[in-house]
This record gives C-alpha cells, sequence and structure tokens, in this order.
C-alpha cells in the first residue's frame, strides 16, 4: 500500500507547487504590467506653473448673498442626484433648464444634433461654437441656453451648441471628434446657410471647456483657420487630476465635490488606467489633456474660474503655461464661487459681470485688426 501511496503523495506536492509557481508569475506579470501602465499614463509634473497666482476679481467679502442661495440649490440637488444616467441628465436638465430671450433654430451639423441660439441683433457671420459641460456625460444645448444666449445678446454673436456623443454610450474621444467636426462645419456655415465666417470663436465650460482647448490646439496643428479667441470656463486641462486643487478644494466645491469627490480617493494611478477604455485615449494624451501639450502659436485664450472650485488649479497652471510658451492669455479668478456660476444668472450678480467679461473679451477681439490687415 505505501509502494502504491508514495508516487502519489509525490505527484500532489508537484502539482501544488507547479500551481503555487504559476499563480507567483501572473502575479509579478501583473504588478509588472500595473506599474507599466501606471508610468505611462502619469502626466509630467506641471507643478512650475502653480504661480504666479492670478489676483481675485473682487474681494471675497464683496461676494453676493445671492450666491448662498446658489449653494442651497445645490445642496439638494447633490442630495437627490441619481447613479441612474438617464435620470441624472433630466435632473441637470431640470436644475438649469430655463426661458431665454432667443431665438432657437435646430440644425445638423454633419450628423451632429445642435442648435444655433442667436439673440436679436447678433450677426450671422460672427460665430461662436459653444461646447457644454457635464463631465462628457451630462448635460446638452438646452441645460446652457442661458449662457449661449447671455453671449449671443451681450456679444452681438450667432451662437452654434452642439448636442456631441456622451458617455457611456461613447468615448470622450467621440466627444473631441464631434468638436473637430463642428470646428470645420461653422466656418462655413451660418445660422442662414452656407457662408463664411466673418469672426470665430471657441468657448466651453468645465469638460467642453477642455474641448474647447484641445480644439484650438488641433486646429492648429492641422493648418485650420484659427479662431479669433477662445473662452474656457472653469476648464479641465489636465485629465489624469494631478492638480493640488482636486483634493484641497474638495470641502469647497458643492457642484464637483459631491458629484465626483469619492474619484479622488481612489489612486491616481488606477485611475488613469480604468478611465483609459471610457476616454478611448490615454488620460495623459494632450488630445484630452490639453495643458500636457503645445501652449504655444494659440489663439487669445479667455479663462475664468472660482478660486474655491476643484478645477482651479487646472485653469491656473493652463494659463501660467499658456502665457509662458508665448500665447495670449488672460485668467480671471472669483472668491467663492460655485463651478461654473455663470449658468447660475440672472440673479447672480457676479454670473452677470463674468458674462459681461467675456462679451467684452469677444468685442475686444472682433475690433482687433487681424495679423495682415
Amino acid at each position: 500500500m505505501r509502494a502504491i501511496l508514495q508516487p502519489c503523495m509525490f505527484n500532489t506536492s508537484f502539482n501544488w507547487i507547479c500551481t503555487m509557481a504559476i499563480l507567483a508569475s501572473l502575479t509579478v506579470a501583473l504588478v509588472a504590467i500595473y506599474f507599466f501602465l501606471a508610468f505611462r499614463y502619469q502626466a509630467a509634473d506641471h507643478s512650475q506653473y502653480d504661480t504666479p497666482v492670478a489676483p481675485l476679481v473682487k474681494p471675497e467679502s464683496e461676494v453676493s448673498e445671492q450666491h448662498l442661495d446658489v449653494v442651497a440649490t445645490l445642496n439638494e440637488y447633490a442630495g437627490n442626484m441619481s447613479l441612474n444616467i438617464k435620470v441624472s441628465r433630466q435632473q441637470l436638465e431640470d436644475l438649469f433648464t430655463q426661458e431665454v430671450d432667443a431665438e432657437i433654430t435646430p440644425v445638423d451639423v454633419a450628423g451632429i444634433p445642435s442648435e444655433w441660439v442667436v439673440a436679436e441683433g447678433a450677426e450671422p457671420n460672427k460665430r461662436l461654437l459653444y461646447l457644454h459641460g457635464g463631465a462628457f456625460r451630462v448635460g446638452s444645448p438646452k441645460t446652457h441656453r442661458y449662457i449661449t444666449s447671455e453671449i449671443s445678446r451681450r456679444a452681438g454673436v450667432s451662437v452654434l451648441a452642439i448636442d456631441y456623443r456622451m458617455q457611456p454610450e461613447f468615448k470622450t474621444i467621440n466627444c473631441h471628434e464631434d468638436a473637430r467636426t463642428a470646428y470645420q462645419w461653422i466656418l462655413n456655415h451660418g445660422p442662414h446657410g452656407e457662408s463664411s465666417a466673418d469672426h470665430l470663436f471657441v468657448a466651453g465650460d468645465s469638460a467642453g471647456g477642455n474641448m474647447t482647448l484641445a480644439v484650438i490646439s488641433w486646429a492648429r496643428d492641422h493648418g485650420l483657420r484659427a479662431a479669433d479667441g477662445a473662452i474656457a470656463l472653469a476648464p479641465l486641462t489636465d485629465a489624469s487630476l494631478s492638480s493640488p486643487s482636486w483634493k484641497t478644494n474638495l470641502k469647497t466645491d458643492p457642484f464637483l465635490g459631491p458629484a465626483i469627490g469619492r474619484l479622488i480617493k481612489v489612486p491616481r494611478s488606477i485611475m488613469a488606467i480604468t478611465s483609459r477604455y471610457a476616454s478611448g485615449a490615454a488620460v495623459n494624451n494632450p488630445q484630452l489633456s490639453p495643458l500636457l501639450g503645445d501652449l504655444s502659436n494659440l489663439p487669445a485664450t479667455l479663462i475664468q474660474v472660482s478660486k474655491h472650485e476643484m478645477l482651479f488649479d487646472d485653469a491656473q497652471r493652463y494659463a501660467n503655461k499658456a502665457a509662458a510658451s508665448g500665447s495670449e492669455v488672460a485668467l480671471q479668478v472669483w472668491p467663492r464661487m460655485v463651478h461654473v456660476f455663470q449658468a447660475f444668472g440672472p440673479d447672480l450678480p457676479e454670473a452677470n459681470d463674468a458674462l459681461d467679461g467675456v462679451s467684452h473679451f469677444v468685442r475686444s477681439r472682433m475690433t482687433k485688426p487681424k495679423a495682415g490687415d
């Protein structure tokens, strides 16, 4: 009997050793892959662009009382926020949709559902492409009609707002592809049909601000006509979320804090790897993170942001790097304002001031002589 059992005992031990060796090899391989991808997707250190710190547009002591009403509204919104994407989109629509004093005309932009927003007095050949925010998942031209209609009214431009593809149905890179398509389309199409644009601007907020800054770099690199100017409201400029204010301003951002605050606790390396699929490109690719690309020879750019929101450092780093690269950029910083506070008008004084700043920027660029004139 012992003679029969000994080979079996030997085989069992050998199989166990082989199994453990295979598991150990797989573990080493997985760890090696993890560190390789973490290194491959990490963003370069941009902390040198944390200074200079832009001055505040107004003292914190002069922030309006209406700001507290906006915070209360956002707190209620955050408390009822749904994880269901369809419900979440409707909730944002309910939060921001309002009647506007502008003509809204649906239009097909090379297959992208879009709308022209044209206030009284706006000129058809003075155009602005608007890219709405919403973390590449929510939002629409309808949710941002207050901003688009006010830009049209105050700056005298016809605004094209596109309903670009979004996650989870599509990838982030598809959002950018639609922005590029719209950029080319608006050069030769106005609210009354085909015609060349006399002036062109690109604007967007948050994720739309990210797309705005990315598309002006793309247009430069592909030899397209440059925009006369770009406006980015609290833009995401580094999709790897490396800027320190993602953590330092977590508790002072009642909009983004509740919505994505939990993600900040996940190690950035893991987040970068897992988001690769949803993005369709590495998060440190300048197509998704314009801060990480070449910021020279870009159109004049206006950036507006709140000092206390999570995207503050994204905005400041981009402005400082663009300026250091020789591009014209202006950074306007408000104290205590919520993320994309410009959307909470007309009862919020700071929103009116900010939109007046956008209008002044656009009008000043339209009166500035073009190179070669």
